[in-house]
């Protein structure tokens, strides 16, 4: 039986989850029986995704992978009940297992998951000398007790998927390991333990090159030439191409008679710290569990395509989401990663050329560097490119790879409908547990304890954007003696909500405006009208026919080029566009209608 993985004494009760093998749960040293296999599969999915939420439909995606019935929803409800119950979920101020507008939530500690403890020693390692980098590599690598989740949970599709990206996972810090060891001289261990996993893996290129390396370090050269010889021939035989620069001059220097333990140095240090300009990522992220998976995920996939778009208002998150993937990817871009805004402090496009200057830049490039130059280095280098906030499609088409291994992350207000093709991701708002969540992280749990109900009018009054829940949280952080009562009724008075939520130099007032100067006029004009013509929530057609001032065709197209620039959202999903219901996001049609940008028209008759 799997024993549970390595840590300091706990307190008594203290429960140890595992999926880097068998999925158990231990309890004090003694496993639980985790029921049948439906309820398995609910909690793999649930610590997959621990600390945020897991939606009803991905649940009922992986035990139900073709033809849910009809029961699946009070099916799962059972399951969960079961699950809280196991658990011993007694704990009213913060119970283990929830539920919120999102999903399902499984709070679990980094002590109390073997996968967490296993991100956070990789993310640790990645910035240390190689001593401490073979060293933290090798605590995280001990976590694991066989293959993930094991073999009878992985007949879900969708737990299959999360076991294979937990492997590619564990190879690349088998690598990072590896490089790390060589450095230190540490080539005869390397090479026994990369053989296995080379026959396992024998197109993962980084991995044969550093037994290659630790081959020809350890005094066996015929045997790392034969390695790269086999590599070759298999390349040519399975996809009919050649091996990469990097793996081939290896090769040569190999069959120099250079010393591998150095080859393997020199070959590490550019990668030890690549190219990674990115914004700090936020110790309180929040909500957006389940868009953050589709993101990683997406990035992860060498099958997946090459750009992938975050669209949604100004302040719903998309950078926040961005970065914070960007930030978990490290390892997966040993070449970098790049950030770079497409606006300007004032909400003004950047200049195509000022852009690609900064791209040079940061890739370290002198003198002129326009599109094809910027493209040639994107198909020569595995990195991570985040182009935020795009004004449109041609601002960023330029800038986007023709081929290669590079990823490019789009964030943008509206859809972009002109680029393809993209993997497009729209950004929700937060649900409102999710807010209270972060608003807790600001000003915090005891505060928010003391007068809940407040706390609820608040973030409502935000309307799911984290940017405004943040800017409240900020501020109230700063107003200690401030009730949350009388902050709650002044941001529940339209006339001067929007003047609340500014903290310091950061004013949701000053995003939503940027937002709207970027619109054309026309486009404007009839989103200040749907503002002022339509009530607060969802509303259909008719309505939008009567606020615009015309018939339901010529509606039709607006309120379609609007959701196209990212001011309207079609919350109910995919159904006829008469039946269709549309939605203006709350901070939005605050922004309208306190700035008078709309006025209802009257259709005559």
């Amino acid at each position: 039986m799997p024993r549970p993985f390595a840590q300091p004494e706990a307190a008594p009760g203290t429960l140890r989850f595992s999926v880097l093998g068998p999925l158990t749960v231990h309890r004090d040293g003694r496993a639980l029986p985790l029921g049948p296999l439906k309820q398995r599969v609910v909690l793999a999915a649930l610590l997959g995704s621990a600390n945020s939420p897991v939606s009803v439909d991905a649940l009922t995606d992986a035990v139900w992978q073709e033809d849910p019935p009809r029961t699946a929803r009070k099916n799962l409800q059972v399951y969960v009940s079961a699950l809280r119950t196991l658990l011993g979920d007694d704990d009213p101020l913060r119970p283990r297992l929830t539920h919120t507008g999102g999903g399902y939530v499984l709070r679990v500690a980094e002590d109390e998951l073997d996968l967490l403890r296993f991100r956070s020693l990789v993310r640790e390692a990645e910035t240390q000398a190689p001593r401490q980098t073979a060293r933290l590599l090798r605590q995280a690598l001990d976590l694991w007790q066989g293959p993930p989740l094991g073999e009878d949970l992985r007949q879900s599709p969708r737990l299959a998927e999360e076991a294979e990206r937990l492997e590619l996972r564990r190879l690349t810090a088998y690598e990072g390991w590896a490089e790390a060891e060589l450095e230190l001289g540490g080539a005869p261990a390397v090479a026994e333990v990369l053989r296995d996993l080379v026959e396992r893996h024998p197109l993962r290129e980084r991995l044969r090159s550093a037994w290659m390396c630790a081959l020809s370090a350890a005094g066996r050269q015929a045997e790392a030439l034969a390695a790269y010889d086999d590599y070759r021939q298999l390349l040519a035989r399975e996809l009919g191409l050649e091996p990469g620069g990097a793996m081939a001059a290896r090769y040569r220097r190999i069959l120099a008679g250079e010393d591998g333990a150095r080859a393997g140095a020199a070959a590490r240090r550019p990668a030890a710290r690549p190219p990674a300009v990115l914004p700090p990522d936020l110790v309180d992220f929040t909500g957006h569990g389940g868009e953050l998976r589709d993101l990683v995920g997406f990035l992860e996939d060498d099958g997946a395509g090459r750009v992938v778009l975050l669209s949604g208002p100004a302040g719903s998150g998309k950078t926040t989401l961005a970065v914070r993937a960007a930030h978990l990817l490290g390892d997966r871009f040993p070449d970098g990663r790049i950030h770079v805004c497409l606006r300007g402090g004032d909400g003004r496009p950047r200049p195509l050329p000022v852009v690609l200057a900064e791209l040079g830049e940061r890739v370290g490039r002198s003198g002129p560097f326009g599109p094809e130059a910027w493209r040639e280095w994107l198909a020569e280098h595995r990195v991570l490119v985040v182009l935020d906030d795009v004004p449109d499609e041609g601002a960023v088409r330029p800038l986007l790879p023709h081929g290669g291994r590079a990823r490019v992350l789009l964030t943008a207000r509206g859809q972009l409908g002109g680029l393809a093709p993209v993997h497009r991701i729209p950004v929700p708002p937060l649900g409102t547990a999710e807010s209270v969540q972060l608003l807790t992280g600001l000003i915090g749990q005891g505060r928010v304890r003391a007068d809940r109900e407040s706390a609820l009018r608040i973030v409502r009054a935000c309307g799911g954007s984290p940017l405004a829940v943040r800017v409240s949280g900020m501020r109230l952080a700063v107003l200690r003696h401030l009730p949350l009562r009388e902050f709650a009724d002044r941001l529940t008075d339209p006339a001067g909500a929007l003047d609340e939520l500014t903290s310091g130099d950061v004013s949701v007032r000053r995003w939503l405006a940027h937002g709207w100067e970027a619109l054309p006029q026309e486009w404007g004009r009839d989103a200040g009208r749907l503002a002022a013509g339509t009530g607060e929530g969802p509303f259909g057609l008719t309505e939008a026919a009567e606020a615009l001032g015309c018939d339901e065709r010529h509606a039709v197209r607006v309120v379609e080029a609007l959701i196209d620039a990212g001011m309207v959202t079609s919350p109910c999903g995919e159904v006829t566009a008469h039946a269709a219901q549309y939605e203006l996001p709350h901070l939005v049609r605050l922004y309208a209608r306190a700035c008078g940008l709309g006025t209802p028209v009257l259709t005559p008759g």
